[in-house]
């Protein structure tokens, strides 16, 4: 197995982009950003509600990482947020393919991003695996509608690769430093019940993925990114509690108040899916973080 020498990476500046990045540098991957701006030699414009790409973007490149997308997390869901949710993976996606198809290139892998919100939050015991069917919700409804963008570009005979992404615990951002924020301050509690999963993963483990999805040919279709051992809402912020010499002694914050104050957003931090990696780990990727407390310990330490 080898890594491909000259990688595009979209949505390069955010969690994942940024610490891939980083490591497929240390490997001495030529690494290049498409991005809204051009701020070095090594990054390129596109612009897709134009749908404008450097031509120069995909000459040259062996590989293409997909992370551009909203973040689903930045604002309430109102009925413009989620048409910008789902525009920004479905338009960036589609733009690539058109853009692949009628171009000159030597892109062989297109690894994308997706993410476990593919199974809707309906049903909290059952486990999900690539196999099980979509769900229904708003995040499902965006997920399948991007898979089915990212499927087109296999077409064109470019190996396919879609991870799953669950919940990535990273000390720069996302869930955990929102859940660590009060607990820092005393007032930490579970969220809902405290008693729906959490599939986490910690962020070296999905950025090890990744390269692994780069690297190894008989990796196609999708794959979920997360940690063998999910574990609930309340178990997580326990630990973070414990990682940050803190006590978490509040009853849980009711899912009313919750969706009262960010609206239908509440849905993905009040519901949760239990979600398999036995596919990657039968695949033969060995997860650095496996336990929970571990994983945090070693954030937030």
């Amino acid at each position: 197995m080898e890594l491909p020498k000259n990688i595009l990476i979209t949505g390069a500046s955010g969690l994942i982009g940024t610490q891939l990045t980083s490591l497929l540098n240390a490997r001495n991957a030529n690494v290049f950003h498409l991005g809204r701006s051009a701020k070095s030699g090594n990054s390129y414009q596109w612009n897709v509600n134009k749908g404008i790409i450097d031509p120069e973007a995909l000459k040259g490149k062996d590989a293409i990482v997909h992370l551009a997308g909203a973040n689903v997390g930045d604002k309430r869901w109102t009925t413009a947020r989620k048409q910008e949710i789902l525009k920004s993976r479905t338009e960036s996606t589609r733009l690539l393919y058109d853009k692949l198809k009628n171009s000159t290139h030597t892109v062989k892998h297109f690894i994308s991003a997706s993410a476990i919100g593919y199974y809707g939050f309906e049903n909290e015991e059952k486990w999900y695996s690539e196999d099980s069917a979509p769900g229904n919700d708003f995040m499902a409804s965006v997920t399948r509608a991007w898979e089915e963008e990212v499927d087109k570009i296999e077409s064109l005979g470019i190996r396919v690769v879609k991870l799953r992404i669950g919940i990535v615990l990273s000390a720069e951002g996302g869930a955990l430093k929102e859940i660590a924020r009060p607990v820092k301050l005393f007032v930490g509690a579970p969220l809902g019940s405290g008693r729906q999963p959490v599939s986490w993963i910690h962020i070296d483990d999905v950025c090890g993925i990744f390269l692994k999805a780069l690297e190894d040919p008989a990796m196609r279709g999708p794959y979920n990114a997360v940690a063998p051992d999910p574990v609930d809402n309340k178990t997580l912020t326990r630990a973070i509690g414990r990682a940050l010499h803190r006590p978490v002694v509040l009853p849980p914050v009711p899912a009313i108040v919750l969706k009262a104050m960010i609206g239908e957003m509440a849905t993905v931090v009040v519901t949760g899916t239990r979600i398999s990696a036995k596919k990657i780990t039968d695949a033969g990727y060995q997860f650095k973080f496996t336990r929970i407390d571990d994983a945090v310990t070693n954030l937030l330490s």
